[in-house]
């Protein structure tokens, strides 16, 4: 599996996001569930998020965020940086590996 971080950019101002974030949320549980996703959060200050997750290829986790709520209403953009964990706390070691 492949590691990856995902940066998402608001197009729109915060507030207009607003609307839309418990089902973006919602949205991302399904990757929480299925183990793909580890981590994931709002940036500082509230102009994006970030995801953490894993995936068998960037253009299967490209279809899987092309069905986030932000995607489409067209709240938000993308981008994908894959990288390779080389050191990471124990408790990890599954969710890595």
């Amino acid at each position: 599996m492949q590691k990856f971080v995902v940066h998402i950019n608001y197009k729109v101002p915060f507030e207009d996001v607003l609307k839309f974030v418990q089902s973006h949320r919602e949205f991302l549980q399904l990757g929480y569930d299925d183990g793909q996703i580890l981590m994931s959060g709002p940036r500082n200050p509230k102009d994006g998020g970030i995801v953490i997750c894993k995936s068998e290829s960037l253009e299967t986790l490209e279809n899987f965020f092309n069905n986030d709520p932000y995607k489409l209403n067209n709240v938000a953009d993308y981008k994908f940086f894959e990288f390779e964990p080389v050191k990471y706390q124990p408790f990890l070691k599954d969710w890595i590996l």
